[in-house]
This record gives structure tokens, C-alpha cells and sequence, in this order.
């Protein structure tokens, strides 16, 4: 026996009925700590990206291109045979 059931409710309405709490004050107040955190630190997102690329975005396409088509180092240990 099969049967669905189509429900007609928003995001904010589904969390509801299952019972779930509401968690934005929580996610809101993680994020700003997280963002004072990084500012005390000196965070710089374009240091970060010159790290990981070498400040090269064609490195980065590069880089990219071999994770998506497989030839990437990432999950690159399967037996081949």
C-alpha cells in the first residue's frame, strides 16, 4: 500500500508542527560572536584566498575543475582495476 500526503506549509510553520524550536536569537547571536571573533583577530578573507591559490584565480578554476572531474587528490584512492 502506498499513499502521499501534500502539505501546504512554510518553513516556519513545518518547524512548528514537528515540534522543533525556534533557533534565529540563537543562530543571530553565534553569528555576531563569530564575527567579533574573526574582527579581534585580524581575519582577512583575501589572505585566506591568496593562501589556499596563490592569489591566482585561474589556479582556482584549475583546482576546481580537477575536483569536480575526479582527477583531484580528494577521494582519489578508490582501486582503479
Amino acid at each position: 500500500m502506498k499513499f502521499s500526503i501534500d502539505l501546504d506549509l512554510t518553513p516556519e510553520e513545518f518547524r512548528r508542527v514537528l515540534g522543533l524550536p525556534d533557533v534565529q536569537e540563537l543562530h543571530k547571536e553565534m553569528l555576531s560572536k563569530v564575527r567579533e571573533q574573526m574582527d579581534a583577530e585580524g581575519f582577512d578573507p583575501a589572505a585566506m584566498f591568496k593562501l589556499y591559490t596563490g592569489g591566482s584565480v585561474d589556479q582556482l578554476q584549475r583546482m576546481m575543475m580537477q575536483l569536480m572531474s575526479g582527477s583531484g587528490s580528494i577521494n582519489n584512492n578508490e582501486d582503479k582495476s
